[in-house]
């Protein structure tokens, strides 16, 4: 029973979920259904890879289902100018003694010389990825395949990685560190103290979270020593999660997870032989749990670390090379900035036998990439101009180029460009002209060549091997000719990209979609997806899958569709526009997003201003609530997911970084958060959640239900048990999310065109 018309004085739960929509047409190509999108296949995309360069980039590797047997994937060999190919690994033969079926292999990397293979499977979920499982290792000579781990339990094993020589191998089983000798089969087990607060050669919640950090140790160059983290959780609160339904009695799942402004794990950094010893525990200075070690390599030889490390405020990080005989660190570089300094993937990067590193940084006022010496005395720009660089891809030091993604012109794609490592002349663009939208690449390590993907907000997804820097296409490697000829046949309208002017100067990034067959004299709903905080771009021109099917079925059904990137977002438009959100999360973006609204209601006389509605996931469902609580005269509808109610409720890393302490900016913290301003809502509100969130808790939910109910506001909510954040585990989850969804909005911000009132 839908509870929210006004006047209902019992708010009920909607279950509205596979109602059949008067406009379904199942049958035609030209329309979407939710079978369509989420049951069915027809929009499924290729798969290619997980590919691996090997010998340079002369050749290449990557799994292939193998059609002769139907039995799993096979691992291919491919020349990669000629495209020869040789089948390196029978799925068929990797079944090991009682094994009924052949080995599911969900991973797999190669020893230094290409003779051994080490395969991952059988494997767990550990926060967002399957990091924990099994691992098996292949002499591609001898055909011998045997288990690693000795007698550890089944899916135990993470991380598995050959040292350099390619004798032995490192692994974490239950927060220790192991090595195992290929040849001998013996097991050193490295660290004796892991337990659930000390965590060897891995990461908590937060670090792996907000640093993307996982496997937490690093093989020396001469295969002797490990480096690796240790965290100590003890102290750090823990959060609980139930589970109701798995067994007769609820279960409690606990999470060390530090909220913002508690404890913080301690972290240090060890180095210990990988014959066993004592680890020789790294010395470094200041308070070990209020500083982040977020980065760690050898330094260009087996002698020196080299570290990158915040403070709690990550407004200073320091490049820190440590002796690893006296345990003394030395601070080759610093970077501080008045708001944040980010942490950059692989950004130190060596380059003239460990002379020089090569480095990005926003000092300057945009991201730009710097070579700059071990000592940090000498720092040279490389790619001048006023345009960011968004990422660093290859250093191609024989050729004298570093190859990096930038879009100058345009903020909303991405383009492949490369520079002079000497920084004596313009960045060139390497991206076909041809071609606007989003390209990314995997570049082999000579620099030569390329696993190109290409993609816009209207095509999905193209994979190709290219040739560079001339970027000819050598071959297909997943062209998805069949979902294209399917998105192709839909009725649809290209997407508009356009700028909003919201005054001051400042203009937004968007894009509109409209119903196929539009009509400019009608009167369309207008349905906004938002996201708006600096972890992500909504405004980008590239193929967002379901989710475009999604809002194009929405189109189809009489939906206008918009979105727009407020200030904030991480759009390569200057270290300026990024963190201009810095202490108003939530606040800033909000008064962007409405006048963002105004703006496009009034420019834009086919939409109606009194059926707008708005809906976004985790930050976006935050900003969701705070449009609709703070501007209730704008946004009528408003469907939130997976939301932050209170910010106080989010982790250290993600909200310190962007907010400070919560000491030092209550009135920060308490005004962008969508719970203060509760009591305003006047509109319909659909709340959905996961009951299992490790990132976003349920708590959020049920503080904001409260805090509703405390002012009698009506609103409906749907709670998916035991899911986390993406909302995907059990069967049917995420079809039947979105028939909430979709229903919700069919009947609380009907769909459809309707004239304009009469002017007499």
């Amino acid at each position: 029973m839908h509870c929210f018309y006004k006047g209902s004085l019992i708010c009920t739960l909607i279950l509205i979920t596979g109602l059949p929509m008067a406009f379904s047409q199942e049958k035609d190509a030209t329309m979407l259904t939710l079978d369509r999108i989420f049951s069915l296949e027809e929009f499924e995309p290729e798969e290619f890879g997980p590919a691996r360069w090997i010998d340079g980039g002369s050749g290449y590797t990557t799994l292939e289902h193998d059609a002769e047997t139907d039995s799993g994937k096979n691992i291919i060999r491919y020349n990669t100018k000629t495209g020869e190919r040789e089948v390196l690994v029978h799925s068929s033969k990797l079944m090991p003694p009682g094994w009924e079926h052949p080995m599911h292999i969900d991973d797999y990397h190669w020893s230094s010389d290409k003779q051994k293979l080490l395969i991952f499977t059988n494997t767990k979920r550990v926060w967002r990825r399957n990091t924990r499982g099994d691992y098996w290792m292949l002499d591609l000579q001898s055909g011998n395949l045997k288990q690693l781990g000795g007698d550890a339990q089944p899916s135990t094993l993470m991380f598995a990685t050959f040292s350099p020589d390619g004798k032995k191998v490192g692994y974490v089983v239950k927060h220790n560190l192991y090595v195992e000798n290929l040849e001998s089969g013996k097991i050193v087990q490295l660290t004796n103290d892991g337990s659930e607060t000390i965590i060897n050669g891995t990461f908590d919640w937060v670090y792996e979270e907000e640093f993307g950090l996982r496997n937490g140790f690093r093989w020396s160059p001469d295969s002797k020593k490990i480096a690796y983290w240790q965290l100590d959780a003890e102290g750090v609160g823990v959060f609980s999660l139930i589970n109701n339904t798995d067994s007769l009695y609820s279960q409690v799942i606990p999470i060390q997870y530090p909220k913002v402004g508690t404890t913080n794990s301690i972290c240090r950094i060890g180095i210990v032989n990988a014959g066993g010893g004592e680890t020789n525990w790294m010395k470094l200075p200041d308070d070990l749990r209020n500083n982040y070690v977020c980065r760690l390599e050898w330094g260009g030889n087996s002698e020196k670390i080299v570290i990158q490390r915040l403070n709690r405020l990550q407004n200073n990080l320091r490049v820190m090379l440590g002796d690893i005989r006296s345990g003394e660190f030395t601070t080759t570089h610093s970077e501080t900035d008045e708001a944040w300094v980010d942490v950059r993937k692989g950004n130190v990067r060596w380059i003239e036998n460990g002379k020089r590193f090569v480095w990005a940084s926003e000092s300057d006022g945009w991201r730009h990439v710097y070579v700059i010496s071990r000592d940090g005395k000498e720092k040279k720009l490389i790619t001048p101009g006023e345009f960011d660089v968004v990422e660093v891809l290859r250093i191609d030091e024989k050729g004298g180029w570093v190859y990096y993604l930038a879009s100058p012109e345009n903020p909303t794609q991405r383009y492949l460009y490369r520079s002079p490592l000497d920084g004596s002349g313009k960045a060139e663009r390497i991206s076909p002209a041809d071609q606007p939208g989003t390209h990314s690449y995997d570049i082999s390590p000579n620099a030569r060549w390329a696993f190109h993907t290409y993609s816009n907000y209207d095509m999905p997804q193209v994979i190709s091997l290219v040739n560079l820097p001339g970027h000819k296409k050598i071959r297909p490697l997943a062209e998805n000719a069949a979902m294209k000829a399917n998105v192709s046949a839909l009725n649809r309208q290209p997407v508009e990209f356009f700028r909003v002017d919201i005054g001051d100067g400042v203009e937004l990034d968007a894009w509109c979609m409209k119903p196929y067959n539009f009509d400019p004299e009608k009167k369309y709903p207008l349905f906004f997806f938002v996201y708006g905080e600096p972890a992500g771009q909504t405004v980008l021109d590239k193929w967002f899958g379901n989710r475009y099917l999604w809002h194009t079925m929405l189109t189809q059904q009489g939906y206008v569709v918009i979105s727009v990137d407020n200030r904030g977002t991480p759009a390569p438009r200057g270290r300026a526009w990024r963190k201009s959100i810095y202490r108003q999360i939530g606040i800033l973006a909000s008064k962007d997003q409405a006048a963002a609204a105004k703006e496009i209601l009034k420019n834009r006389p086919y939409l109606d201003a009194e059926r707008v509605g708005i809906w976004g996931w985790s930050g976006g469902g935050s900003m969701s609530l705070n449009m609709i609580f703070r501007q209730p005269e704008i946004y009528k509808t408003a469907l939130a997911i997976a939301f932050v109610a209170d910010q106080r409720n989010y982790d250290t890393i993600y909200q310190e970084r962007y907010m400070g302490l919560p000491d030092d900016n209550h009135e920060g913290f308490k005004n962008g958060s969508p719970i203060t301003f509760a009591h305003q809502l006047e509109g319909n509100l659909l709340i959905v959640y996961g009951t299992g969130d490790d990132n976003c808790h349920y708590q959020n939910a049920e503080m904001l239900i409260n805090e509703l109910v405390a002012h009698n506001k009506h609103f409906s909510m749907m709670s998916y048990p035991n899911r986390r954040h993406g909302i995907r585990e059990g069967k049917n989850t995420t079809r039947h999310l979105y028939g909430v969804l979709t229903s919700y909005l069919n009947q609380n911000l009907p769909a459809g065109p309707i004239d304009p009132p009469s002017m007499e």
